[in-house]
């Protein structure tokens, strides 16, 4: 259930290009843009926090159904639109990004029933299309989520097949919301066999052999299905050919089943269900329920301890589980589901140094050792033997092999900063790897350059970072440079290449990316370091990680722009309010940006493990009071050039906090710098975002910084 976890809106496609010849010209001034912002209406609103009375003059923008808010919404975006194309390079990015995004792009192949499936873009599609082939024949389409709405905003969130693969459910999301519905059909006709369900979040589809699947949703709730509070999650066995309002709960109908997030995996052979529930994005408790039993009942296996577990694989009667109980940085254990108990878990892959995720697949496991951010991959067989360390091309990340017990062919994607994701094909028995597709993608990497270094924050830890730029780079203190961080809920930034990140390079720019407290970089210790009472740590990291970068002369505050989305957003909000001065350009996305509210929306209240809430205690209302974006805007401050983004149909992190901090820092912001809002309508907090749009996002974002900067021309 991990999965539910807050995500950085930062778009891990790989993508890239040729390179030209020009590149950025840092001026030392620049020529300013009049700016009138809309007016935004005040009210007289206060809340009572522990004796401290706290205004919101702008709780109104909370209302994302009234046309007061709509029509506010289009006059921002009429004013932000008005100053970017002012820019006179902006049309040059986005003609850059569109030629380097347009390449063919592969996901690793899968076999289902007698089909194996891939999913391609062309270049420039708005969504990746799902292809299938039978042995050496000639691949057809399969599902072409471009087709399924005129504008490309509704996108395929998940697809999962039956036990034979006859059978085929996907998830679509329409408008980047997290509510979905869930298509039922016939795999080889692909003719829809029912009635789509509908209303379902935060959910797998987990089937039971080709009898039903297992799904999780809330209600649905009073008032805005956007913004309102959700929290009461259930998980239902849906029976093919029977109609959703008969579909049974499994778990989460009781108040003492009463969890924010609830989830099901059913073992390999079908035989058990393994559920999951979580009062927030960390810890959850566990339940079994035997399948092969009609009459069986479910058995608790485990409490919610604050520890993380699930599911890995099945052989026989024994469960293998991911955990992170008495082990911080993770291990495997076997359960027999005879003994389910933690005090007889036994040990398979133990806890080492480095964070453990694992996966399995061909009848072995893998271990995916994250190193100083990076990964290491090691194959062990079920009694835990070590069978090999596996070779990667270079220092970066790699992700997959998984898949079904028979398979005797694993496939894992390589890439990192400066490396297009390529595709290797993994023989089990032999260890071997070898090249199955590599990148389309016209980029050379021996042209640019990855460093990590190690840097010292404030409290004297020692925190990670990735420096990425062309080789060659003058370290004059000129560079245009984006320093992204997220820092929390357990996720870790591992290096990944991406066309804006490319763009950004080729034009002389520098990216580094920060591995922050809060972040899983470290195992539960490192994430524990950067929540509540200590998330000022994460602050204070990233920072230490800008004047690393301007005491090394990667750059200067002249030309520095931070960058982060989500709990990413809030990283920036939070950095740009407490040091101004270290800054250029802010560019805080989709952030959760009012820390004494955000628990009242939708599914906020799960992120108190992270944050803790406003209503906990003096204490801790305090301390997020001290930090809030929304209530640390200065009278009279003098704040970098800002451009926040969020999208109007975004049910995760709502876009009243973006609304509400823009609005508080154009009637505080005193001096040149802008601040601006850019909308994305029909768009949520970033999955599925058509490739038009997110080109169309990064030339307006890319080309704010840059003139911010005071660059010129291209």
């Amino acid at each position: 259930m991990k999965n539910l976890s807050l995500i950085a809106s930062a778009l891990l496609l790989v993508a890239c290009g040729s390179e030209p010849d020009n590149k950025v010209q840092p001026e030392t001034t620049m020529e300013t843009t009049e700016i009138t912002y809309p007016n935004t209406r005040k009210d007289d609103v206060v809340d009572e926090y522990f004796g401290t009375n706290v205004a919101d003059p702008y709780r109104w923008l909370e209302d994302d159904r009234s046309a007061e808010t709509g029509e506010w919404v289009k006059a921002q975006n009429k004013v932000t639109f008005g100053y970017l194309d002012t820019i006179p390079y902006r049309d040059t990015l986005k003609k850059r990004l569109t030629e380097l995004w347009n390449y063919e792009k592969y996901s690793a192949p899968f076999t289902e029933g007698n089909y194996t499936y891939f999913y391609k873009n062309d270049g420039l599609q708005n969504q990746y299309v799902v292809y299938r082939q039978k042995g050496d024949g000639e691949a057809e389409v399969f599902l072409d989520p471009n087709k399924f709405s005129d504008d490309g905003t509704t996108s395929l969130s998940q697809l999962s097949f039956s036990k034979d693969g006859s059978i085929a459910a996907y998830a679509i999301s329409e408008g980047g919301s997290d509510w979905r519905k869930v298509i039922i059909i016939d795999a080889e006709s692909k003719k829809q066999l029912e009635p789509a369900l509908e209303n379902i979040k935060f959910s797998d589809i987990a089937w039971k052999g080709n009898e039903g699947f297992f799904y999780s949703s809330y209600d649905k709730p009073e008032g805005s299905e956007l913004s309102a509070k959700t929290d009461q999650h259930k998980l239902y066995y849906h029976k093919l050919g029977t109609a959703q309002s008969e579909d049974k709960v499994i778990f989460g109908a009781t108040a003492e089943q009463k969890r924010r997030y609830v989830g099901g995996q059913v073992s390999e052979d079908d035989r058990f269900l393994l559920i999951s529930g979580a009062q927030s994005t960390s810890g959850n408790d566990l339940h079994l329920l035997d399948l092969s039993k009609p009459d069986a009942t479910l058995q608790k296996v485990m409490d919610d301890r604050g520890v993380d577990t699930y599911l890995l694989d099945s052989k026989g009667d024994n469960l293998y589980l991911v955990t992170n109980l008495d082990a911080p940085n993770q291990k495997v254990v076997a359960m027999d589901v005879n003994n389910p108990a933690p005090d007889n878990w036994k040990t398979i892959i133990a806890e080492s140094e480095h964070v453990l995720k694992a996966s399995s697949g061909g009848g072995y496991l893998y271990a995916h050792y994250i190193v100083d951010a990076t990964t290491k991959l090691v194959q062990f067989d079920h009694q835990g033997n070590k069978q090999r360390d596996i070779a990667l091309p270079d220092v970066g990340s790699a992700s997959g092999l998984d898949g079904k017990a028979k398979d005797q062919v694993l496939y894992y994607s390589f890439t990192n900063y400066k490396t297009p994701g390529t595709i290797y094909s993994f023989d089990v028995k032999s260890g071997e790897s070898d090249l199955y597709q590599a990148s389309g993608a016209k980029f050379n990497s021996d042209e640019y350059e990855s460093t990590q270094v190690f840097y010292t924050s404030k409290d004297g830890t020692k925190v990670p970072m990735i420096i990425t730029h062309k080789k060659g780079v003058e370290l004059n203190g000129k560079n245009p440079t984006i320093l992204y961080g997220y820092g929390g809920f357990n996720i870790s930034l591992t290096p990944s290449f991406s066309v804006a990140n490319a763009v950004w390079m080729e034009q002389g720019g520098v990216y580094a990316v920060a591995n922050l407290r809060g972040g899983g970089e470290y195992g539960k210790d490192w994430h524990k370091a950067g929540t509540q009472m200590q998330k000022q740590n994460v602050f204070d990291d990233f920072i230490a990680a800008a004047e690393y970068l301007i005491d090394a002369n990667y750059t200067s505050s002249d030309y520095l722009a931070i960058r982060g989305g989500s709990n990413g957003g809030l990283l920036v909000g939070a950095v740009m309010l407490q040091r101004p001065e270290l800054f250029k350009v802010a560019l805080p996305a989709v952030g959760v940006l009012d820390m004494l509210r955000y628990h009242k929306f939708t599914s906020g209240a799960g992120w108190a493990y992270d944050y803790g809430t406003s209503e906990q205690s003096k204490e801790m209302f305090e301390y997020l009071y001290a930090y809030s974006p929304l209530h640390n805007v200065k009278e009279g401050g003098q704040y970098p050039a800002t451009l926040v983004t969020t999208g109007d149909h975004d049910d995760r992190v709502v876009p009243a906090h973006s609304f509400k901090f823009a609005a508080e820092l154009q009637a505080k912001q005193a001096g040149e710098n802008p601040v601006l809002i850019r909308i994305e309508t029909n768009a949520g907090h970033g999955a599925g975002t058509p490739v038009s749009k997110y080109i169309e996002q990064y030339a307006d974002m890319f080309g704010f910084t840059l003139f911010n900067m005071g660059v010129k021309q291209l």
